[in-house]
């Protein structure tokens, strides 16, 4: 589900203080606020202890910074560190930090940060990609300004997981309360929230760097896309974070008052099958359903043609990427076949999926398509992201989901068995491991070879690859084109 997230003078610390789930998000707008809109609200503010996409979306880079972070091409460049230096064996980091950087409660970040934050993933976080950070060691405050980690064991994935939530830097004064009083060192605050409506962050006034634009940034949530639509033409918001109702971007395309950013994300939109529980324990039966599925026509219906085939957990931006989609085409008499030889005839599955547009109109095309090789599906939408992540990711209480995966090279997560994939390959374990522990051009042979396996397994139905559509006043500038972390970095908008 692939897939990233400031102070302060006395006044903003009393309203940052005060914050809670309940206090009211209206704001004046004005030249130095801007408003963006999303479809998914986070459930709380604290990354943590909540999967899913929302929370580090709204809170990554804007609220909370890592060590380091990931640049527009996804090339990770320093953020909290000035620079790095990696050991011969590439088991020691030593980072040079920052100096003068405060939380937002006005405690000073030091290496002892660092220290607490990265163990403390080890200790106190319980979402699922924790495991990423369990090749520490140990770490070190060499001096104020210099924090040591060592590892385990090389690691190629380390350092790229550190520009994710995982590398997100806290203060021991400052986890209290993580899911309604985010404390971090970032450009922006959480000022007020009301739920199911909005999220305030205000400017960090004693940010260590560049100043925001923006002084004001509300984050408005809006889970119909007509409706969100509708908000950017009425003037209600200015950024539509991600198009939901593709068929609408011709009519934003035509309005001179609008611009449309278009490129690519990290995120697969993925038919998860529970592969732990009969039948979907059986390949054959996993293989049917990917060849009753004409991605090609679910993209177009789904999703306007606008996404990319790619038939696996890889998008193209990644180094070991290859085309896997025609691996298992189109081809209902096979899905039949296979069914039959499964002894699996006359299945019926239950599709639960999030109430988010692109899974409700994916659904539909795939409960018809498996409907004609005689596999009967009843949709069932689940509010997102609570009941979907408690039923579906967190219980395994599913046959069929339809998700998109936001995280960056979260195909690690077939190396989990108990991940809610169900699904358990000693093969797979032993190249993940293999790819994150060898030279560099190991790694892209070994995870080539994961997603070959992952794929011949029919682990899950990559249907396509979702595109990154921004629509936003033209008056708004600084967006990035392609989406290669899990924040939506509002760092480098700016009135233009």
């Amino acid at each position: 589900m692939k897939a990233r997230l400031h102070v302060l003078a006395a006044v903003l610390l009393l309203v940052v203080s005060g914050c809670s789930a309940g206090s009211s998000a209206s704001v004046s707008a004005g030249p130095d606020t801007l408003s963006v809109g999303f479809t998914a609200e986070p459930a709380n503010f604290d990354f943590t202890r909540t999967d899913g996409a929302a929370i580090p979306q709204a809170l990554l880079y804007n609220v909370y910074e890592g060590l380091v972070k990931l640049d527009a091409q996804g090339k990770v460049v320093p953020l909290l560190a000035k620079s790095w230096t990696v050991s011969t064996d590439r088991k020691t980091y030593d980072f040079q930090l920052r100096q003068g950087v405060k939380f937002s409660n006005g405690a000073p970040f030091t290496a002892e940060d660092v220290k607490f934050s990265l163990m403390r993933v080890k200790t106190d976080w319980t979402i699922s990609i924790k495991a990423n950070m369990d090749v520490i060691d140990h770490v070190d405050a060499v001096a104020p300004d210099h924090a040591r980690v060592v590892l385990s064991k090389p690691s190629n994935g380390w350092l790229f997981s550190l520009t994710s939530r995982l590398g997100a830097m806290f203060s021991p004064t400052g986890v209290a309360d993580l899911a309604n009083k985010p404390v971090g060192t970032g450009p922006y605050a959480v000022a007020a929230r009301k739920r199911g409506d909005s999220v305030v962050l205000k400017a960090n006034p004693a940010y260590w760097g560049r100043k925001p634009a923006y002084g004001t940034v509300v984050l408005k949530y809006i889970k119909d896309p007509t409706a969100l639509n509708n908000s950017l033409f009425s003037n209600g918001i200015d950024v539509i974070s991600a198009i939901t109702a593709p068929d609408s971007i011709p009519q934003f395309q035509a309005d001179d008052r609008f611009q449309v950013v278009q490129g690519t994300t990290n995120s697969e939109v993925t038919l998860a099958m529970n592969n732990a529980r009969p039948p979907l324990d059986d390949v054959r039966v996993r293989q049917a359903l990917t060849y009753a599925i004409d991605r090609k026509a679910l993209l177009d219906t789904a999703w306007a043609g606008r996404g990319t085939l790619i038939g696996s957990m890889v998008p193209p931006t990644d180094p070991w990427y290859e085309d896997l989609s025609n691996v298992h085409p189109f081809d209902p008499a096979k899905a039949k076949a296979l069914l039959t030889e499964a002894g699996a005839a006359n299945l019926s599955l239950r599709l639960r999926i999030p109430n988010l547009p692109y899974a409700v109109s994916a659904a539909q095309v795939v409960q018809s398509q498996l409907a004609d090789v005689g596999v009967r599906t009843t949709i069932e939408p689940l509010d997102f992201p609570a009941v979907w992540l408690k039923q579906v990711f967190t219980d395994h209480d599913y046959d069929l989901s339809i998700i998109q995966h936001v995280e960056a090279r979260d195909i690690t997560t077939f190396g989990k068995p108990k991940y809610y994939w169900g699904y358990d390959s000693q093969r797979v374990q032993q190249l993940l491991a293999e790819a994150d522990s060898g030279t560099p051009e190991q790694q892209i042979a070994d995870m080539k070879q994961v997603a070959r396996q992952l794929n011949a397994d029919a682990a899950a139905d990559w249907l396509f690859l979702f595109p990154n559509v921004i629509v936003a006043k033209t008056k708004v500038g600084g967006f990035v084109r392609n989406q290669v972390s899990e924040s939506f970095d509002l760092t480098g908008l700016a009135p233009r």
